[in-house]
Parts: C-alpha cells; structure tokens; sequence
C-alpha cells in the first residue's frame, strides 16, 4: 500500500546543515522541505502544514523564538510538535525556548541519530499512525502495523485510499479537515485529483463503517470538509 510520508520541515540558514538534515530525513522515510530564513519558514507553513518543523534558533529575518511563538499562537499549527536547534548551551536559553512552545530542544553540535530519534518521537504525537500506533475512537480499533481495522468485534475491509482517511481522521478526531487538507494528506502534494475524489472515498469509508449497523462517525460539516465525531 503506497503510503504518504511525513512531512518534515527544516528551518536553517546554513546550507550545509539543510543539507544533511535533509538527506537523513529522506533516508528515514520523511519528505522534507526546506527554509533558509523566517519569513520564507512562515510562508511556507502557511501554504502546507507539517507533521514536524526542525527550527534553528538564530535566523535571518525573523528568529527561530519568534516563528516558534507566532506558530504556537495560530490555532491551526499549534499542534505542530517544534523541534528547536541552537547552540546555545545554557539553562536559561532552554528554558526560554520550552517556554515559547518548542516541544523539544537540541543543543548543537548535536548527534544526527538522536535528532533522527526526537523526530519519531514527536511523530508519534502528530501523525501516530505513520509509526505504527494502534488508534482508537470509539469503537473503532485501526492497526497501523497490520493495516487492520475493527468496529466493535467486526473486521472491516478497507481499501488503501479508506485506510489513510480513516487513520488521518483518528489521529484528530473532533478536528475539521478541509477537501484540500486531505488530499495533501491522504493522496499526496504530487498526486493531482479532483476534490469530489475525496467525497467519493468519504462515503466508501462512511458505507464500510456502518455495513453492520453502526452509527456514522463521520461528520460533515458544510462548507469546510469533514471530521470524525
């Protein structure tokens, strides 16, 4: 089953270090994009959220702190996990950077296995499913290992396109996703289809969950998209 990677940005100025970042990331099975400055950063968060951001601390145009404080600010990428880079080593540059929303904080030089690590970690709180983790809602049990999928005592069988809308949809539930969200999500950035497309697959997924007489989980909301519960 072709599955959409996670998304991870890295925000650096030196090229150098973009570029082993960058590198590692793809070997780890990440997608990655780059930024070298601030306002490139914030553009380009606005444009696709990611699974993860890699920011360094001193940047030009606009600090590593404050992209973090304006992020953590927006309701729509506060939950994005922020993994902050810097070579400041002192107590109270980590207790700055914690304290403006950065989840986690790397001191340089750092170990590129360790950061390669801290970024599974955080994926695990922002896309669970793309590193394995059994989602629940309800009644509904998904398998991201297996690639199986309960409702009650009910095995139920889903196309790969149903499985990725369903895991997105249980890695938030209560969150609103719009057609376009989705489809970065669920098909990919590089993969062009219309937005009916994910209508079509939502209402597979709504027939296959509700086959055996279970309410409908996912809820429509009218002129946004859809979300589960």
């Amino acid at each position: 089953m072709r599955s959409v990677q996670p998304h991870v940005l890295i925000i650096e100025d030196e090229p150098s270090q973009r570029e082993v970042l960058s590198y590692n990331l793809q070997s780890e099975g990440f997608r990655t994009s780059e930024a070298g400055d601030g306002e490139e950063a914030l553009v380009m968060v606005s444009e696709e959220t990611p699974d993860v951001i890699v920011l360094d601390w001193m940047l030009p145009s606009v600090s590593g702190i404050e992209i973090c404080r304006r992020l953590k600010t927006r309701a729509e990428t506060r939950q994005v996990p922020i993994i902050m880079l810097s070579a400041r080593s002192e107590e109270t540059d980590l207790v700055r950077g914690l304290e403006t929303g950065a989840d986690d904080y790397v001191t340089k030089p750092y170990s590129v296995s360790e950061l390669m690590a801290r970024v599974r970690t955080q994926l695990r709180r922002s896309r669970p499913a793309s590193v394995g983790q059994m989602l629940t809602f309800e009644d509904i049990t998904l398998d991201a290992e297996t690639h199986r999928v309960h409702r009650a005592e009910d095995l139920l069988k889903l196309g790969p396109t149903e499985f990725r809308l369903l895991a997105t949809f249980m890695e938030k539930p209560g969150r609103v996703w719009s057609r376009e969200q989705l489809l970065d999500r669920v098909w990919g950035r590089d993969i062009y289809v219309d937005t009916r497309t994910v209508d079509v697959h939502v209402g597979r997924l709504r027939k296959i969950l509700t086959k055996n007489g279970g309410a409908d989980p996912v809820r429509t909301v009218r002129g946004s998209g859809y979300a589960l519960g």
